[in-house]
């Protein structure tokens, strides 16, 4: 039983055993930490001024605004340029936005206004950080490694969602809004510091795509010529677009179901921290992709979020999202997996741009309105359509694979 318990480990962990996946989990480690504690202080900013959860929504939005319109080209980018190069530029933009929102507040002269364009200024440098981020794991961890690194990545973005926003809520309640922007900018320096002391032998680049007109329709056609890239993509986008608002809900349920603070929205995000980082490593200590996983997640998505929405009490709602962060990581990850294993290496970087775009720029589209529905209508009502994309976009993914297996017997 022990022998058994420390392969499962070993397997859970192994892609930690390379050098620079390592040096760059635990700078991510560090910096996703300061990027809670920055993301649970913007939205109480923003409640602070306006008080509304369509506000909120509408902020969340501009975030990912240039996401929808221009992550093909920052997937065009990932492909052409090399990627460690480009997550410096990133990684250092995302810290002097970080730094300018501190001051403002520190200073007391943030109005909406600002935080609107530092947002949408974010949302641009993420459309050209996402896809490479994605794409740099392939090339540190390789083929036979990218499920357990991916997993774990995801994994530790959720233990970040645990600790940052515990963090967070305790230093707004004791020091205000400032530190937690401030913070955020300076833990950009450790995933700095990880990309420095990285080896470039032991990173495996993929080919890069030559500069030629055409770049953007090409990855298009690609995806279109893929089945399996294609409704992956399509799952994305519906739960990307409805389902994955909790930045804009979970505030909205603090606020106004449970009347509550700073605190309670902190210990909502820390609950589906811990269900999604249970769900990374349950993710990661698996073998291998089966053609079902990503289906099975979506339905589980689905149904726990419609149990959240349904709960009576707060603790029910915390013990519903444990739920709901295990299989929506679940999902997560699986989904990337996906994407990353099927795709041309001069393809990925493309690809991923609307991985990126699916699950982040479908944010301006379901920011707004599950914010108006939370707002008008009950956040709780906002939880029930989630749930309901999510189990939309599993019966498109059970139909697609109903499909192929008729068309496999028909072929036979």
């Amino acid at each position: 039983m022990r022998h058994k318990i420390k392969k499962i480990s070993q397997r859970t962990f192994a892609s930690l055993k390379i050098r620079n996946y390592r040096l760059y989990f635990f700078g991510q480690a560090v910096s996703l930490c300061g990027t809670w504690m920055q993301t649970i202080g913007q939205t109480w900013l923003v409640l602070q001024i306006t008080k509304s959860g369509t506000q909120l929504g509408l902020i969340v939005a501009a975030q990912f605004l240039p996401v929808l319109f221009f992550a093909p080209f920052g997937g065009i980018v990932a492909d052409r340029f090399d990627k460690r190069k480009i997550l410096y530029f990133t990684q250092s933009a995302s810290a002097m936005l970080a730094l300018v929102l501190g001051i403002l507040v520190a200073t007391g002269s943030v109005q909406l206004w600002m935080v609107y364009v530092l947002a949408i200024l974010l949302g641009c440098v993420n459309t050209i950080d996402n896809p490479a981020r994605q794409t740099f794991i392939f090339e540190m961890v390789g083929k036979d490694s990218l499920q357990n690194a991916v997993s774990l990545n995801s994994t530790q973005v959720n233990l970040a969602r645990v600790i940052g926003p515990a963090i967070g809520g305790g230093i707004i309640a004791g020091l205000g809004l400032a530190p937690c922007f401030f913070i955020n900018a300076l833990s950009f320096i450790a995933v700095l510091i990880a990309l420095f002391m990285m080896t470039a032998e032991e990173l495996s680049p993929a080919p890069k795509a030559e500069h030629k007109k055409g770049q953007l329709m090409e990855g298009f056609r690609y995806i279109k010529s893929n089945k399996i890239l294609r409704e992956t993509l399509l799952m994305m986008a519906i739960i990307g677009t409805l389902t994955y608002e909790f930045a804009v809900i979970l505030p909205l349920v603090a606020q106004f179901t449970f009347h509550g603070n700073a605190g309670t929205y902190a210990a909502l995000t820390v609950a589906m921290g811990l269900g999604s980082m249970a769900g990374g490593l349950y993710t990661a200590s698996r073998k291998k992709i089966k053609p079902g996983t990503l289906v099975n997640a979506a339905w589980l998505f689905g149904a726990t979020m419609l149990l959240a929405a349904i709960a009576p009490s707060f603790i029910l709602v915390l013990a519903a999202l444990v739920l709901v962060g295990f299989f929506s990581i679940n999902f997560l990850s699986t989904g990337n997996t996906t994407l990353q294993l099927e795709s041309e290496p001069s393809m990925r970087g493309r690809v991923m741009s609307l991985w990126t775009m699916a699950f982040l720029g479908s944010t301006p589209i379901g920011g707004p309105i599950i914010g108006f529905i939370g707002e008008h209508a009950g956040p709780r009502w906002g939880l029930v359509l989630g749930g309901i994309a999510a189990l939309v976009a599993a019966s498109i993914g059970a139909l697609q694979m109903i499909k192929n297996r008729k068309s496999g017997f028909a072929s036979k």
